[in-house]
């Protein structure tokens, strides 16, 4: 199992302007997840994205996906992943390939020619808030891909996406809206990989916390199957990118006293990868030693540009035969910045917590200072430096940000601040579930950061 790592490292005495804030934030978790025996998560677990959807009760209405606009244009087979392979297609860079693809989809996966030319009109006129420059200096590969952060990221540098996966449908409803693509699903399955071009440059993915229950056997890729991560290191195996681009919660380090980011290192650099810890550590070095290294390649938001304390390890890796000793990360950055700047000016009543809730969060917090574990919600202001970290469960109560309001109790903040809190533009298109949207705001990376580190793969690794 995963160990928790409990503390934000939240400076309690830099926070001047935050009352009444939990001793030691809230708490960072990196989850394990159950798997069914083909290695993927169970149905009752959350999932890369934010949670796998219950399947509604019987006799209950299903409400209709945003991307079965296109229904009128996908074939009539059984084939789950049409609708990713038509919008894939439709954003490909106007080349000799897309005309390749084309021929492909009627030929191998019976679409239709004519409703392929009435889908491509449809899509001239669509709204699509984020896409690719015209003309792109460099190809990616979303993984797990949740709502996209990787991809805002990627494309603000002058990447095109080329494949994305992710198995959360309303995750995948969110990535339509925003980037006219929905994600194939399930990973785990070669007949998804099989699709993943051959070439493309960078494989990005935040990819779900699992120890290896073989760690140590030294096997190789094998040390890592029945875990996601598996089949990252297969996809890497088959296509040998320029770099990777992974992220992860804080927790990883010491999952496993460090054997799985020991693992998860040899997995990669035994394929001819390098990275900013030596080989030398990563085969032979103490766990103590690897876990020092690693954690420098810890970055948190709260230093490049939005006021959260979100602490993640950024994994950046290079091909051996591209002529880097070391990759600078960005350096943090010394703008000021309060939790006011992501706050909206107007929020309704509705996001202000109950008497009873509020009652709740108060006793328990003076339950856990007794007990000395001192958790418990955490309150701040328009002047506070930063929040303490957004979670996935965010929605249930609330307690790790709550704003301060005057002659109210406290309110939670809004799907709109959540976005914000992570990075994301005003024109990102957030879900209309309140739920839906905390969930995937809370399991999304930071956007600016990610963004940041892209620009330096892009300088350091790709144009060399």
């Amino acid at each position: 199992m995963i160990t928790n790592d409990k503390a934000n490292n939240t400076d309690m005495n830099t926070i001047s302007a935050t009352k009444n804030v939990g001793l030691n934030g809230t708490s960072e978790v990196g989850e394990s997840l159950p798997l069914t025996p083909d290695g993927k998560p169970s149905s009752a677990t959350p999932s890369a994205a934010g949670y796998t959807p219950a399947k509604p009760p019987k006799g209950s209405s299903r409400i209709k996906k945003n991307y079965e606009e296109l229904k009128p244009f996908i074939p009539k087979n059984s084939n789950e992943e049409n609708y990713a392979l038509l919008t894939h297609y439709l954003m490909m860079e106007e080349n000799e390939q897309k005309t390749q693809k084309r021929i492909e989809l009627i030929e191998k996966f019976d679409f239709e020619e004519s409703k392929l030319t009435e889908v491509e009109n449809f899509f001239k006129t669509k709204e699509i808030p984020f896409t690719s420059k015209k003309k792109s200096s460099f190809t990616f590969i979303d993984l797990f891909a949740g709502i996209g952060g990787f991809r805002l990221a990627m494309q603000a540098n002058g990447g095109r996406c080329v494949f994305s996966s992710e198995w959360d449908d309303a995750a995948k409803q969110t990535y339509y809206e925003n980037y006219g693509e929905v994600p194939f699903g399930d990973i785990t399955k070669d007949e998804t990989k099989a699709l993943i071009p051959e070439h493309f440059d960078v494989l990005c993915a935040g990819f779900p916390c699992q120890a290896f229950s073989n760690a140590g056997l030294k096997k190789g890729i094998e040390d890592t199957r029945g875990t996601l991560f598996y089949h990252i290191a297969e996809i890497l195996s088959t296509h040998k990118p320029k770099a990777v681009f992974l992220e992860n919660v804080r927790g990883l380090i010491s999952n496993d006293n460090g054997n799985t980011i020991r693992i998860v290192l040899k997995t990669i650099t035994s394929m001819g990868y390098k990275c900013n810890i030596s080989s030398d550590i990563i085969e032979n070095g103490s766990l103590q030693k690897l876990k020092t290294e690693a954690s420098k390649l810890v970055l948190s938001a709260k230093d490049y540009g939005v006021p959260q304390n979100r602490p993640r390890i950024y994994i950046v890796l290079w091909r051996e035969d591209i002529a880097i000793e070391n990759f600078l990360y960005p350096i943090p950055q010394k703008k000021k910045i309060t939790v006011g700047s992501i706050l909206e000016k107007s929020v309704s009543n509705a996001y202000t917590i109950s008497d009873r809730l509020w009652a709740g969060h108060q006793k328990r917090r003076i339950e856990n200072q007794k007990k000395g574990n001192g958790f418990g919600y955490c309150l701040f202001n328009s002047e506070s430096p930063y929040t303490s970290t957004i979670s996935r469960r965010y929605y249930k109560d609330g307690s790790e940000v709550l704003i301060e309001q005057v002659g109210k109790n406290p309110r939670k903040i809004t799907p709109r601040e959540a976005a914000n809190l992570q990075g994301f533009p005003q024109a990102f298109h957030i879900p209309s579930s309140d739920t839906k949207a905390y969930q995937q705001f809370g399991n999304s990376v930071a956007v600016p950061v990610v963004q940041l580190v892209s620009e330096q793969i892009v300088k350091q690794i790709l144009m060399r």
